[in-house]
């Protein structure tokens, strides 16, 4: 049985990774995809964990030659997405996970349409104002900029088959949680996972 492909996108300060986190920690059945980046690692980040982290060079090569399912430039550096790996994923039955802005998931949902793509709402453009001067990490001059980019990734929400807010972090968290229950509960899936009754129960 083909796994499922989720793909979940957010304005930075919305809290995507903390609740991608919390749903990885309460759904063991789904795993993260790694993303491919040319930024410099985080403290505390880890090369093949988080992410793996490459040279331009290497990016622009792996691109040459089609190894991603897709790719975006993001302040300034470029992310891209494992094709074989994810291919490799799925039919194995594996559901998979994608945290990607929306560029990446519009390039996902052409070459994969059956793929579920969610994204995440702040309550308020103040409440993301809020969110991120709390960060204590960026200057003035940074967060207005991650603030022009976040109306712009907002503008593109509607797009998406999911919208789940992020106001009340557990409710954000059901959410997503009955998101991907529900996907698995699916006919299409069910006539395979549950053969073994169907053909007991209707013949």
């Amino acid at each position: 049985m083909r796994g499922n492909l989720f793909i979940i996108s957010a304005p930075s300060g919305a809290g995507k990774s903390s609740l991608v986190k919390a749903l990885l920690n309460q759904d063991a059945s789904i795993r993260l995809s790694v993303s491919f980046t040319t930024r410099a690692p985080r403290p505390g980040e880890i090369d093949g964990v988080h992410y793996h982290f490459i040279s331009r060079e290497n990016f622009q090569e792996r691109l040459g030659q089609s190894e991603f399912l897709e790719s975006a430039e993001v302040y300034g550096n470029f992310y891209g997405t494992s094709q074989r790996w994810i291919e490799d994923e799925m039919a194995a039955g594996r559901d998979i996970l994608l945290e990607i802005d929306w560029q990446g998931a519009a390039q996902v949902r052409k070459l994969i349409p059956q793929a579920k793509s969610i994204f995440i709402l702040p309550p308020s453009l103040v409440e993301l104002q809020c969110r991120l001067d709390g960060r204590g990490t960026d200057s003035a001059e940074i967060i207005a900029k991650r603030m022009a980019v976040a109306r712009e990734d907002i503008s593109h929400a509607l797009e998406f088959d999911y919208l789940v807010v992020n106001d009340q972090f557990d409710d954000a968290l059901a959410d997503l949680l009955a998101i991907t229950r529900a996907q698995r509960l699916l006919i299409e899936h069910q006539t395979k996972q549950q053969a073994q009754l169907l053909s007991e129960l209707l013949n």
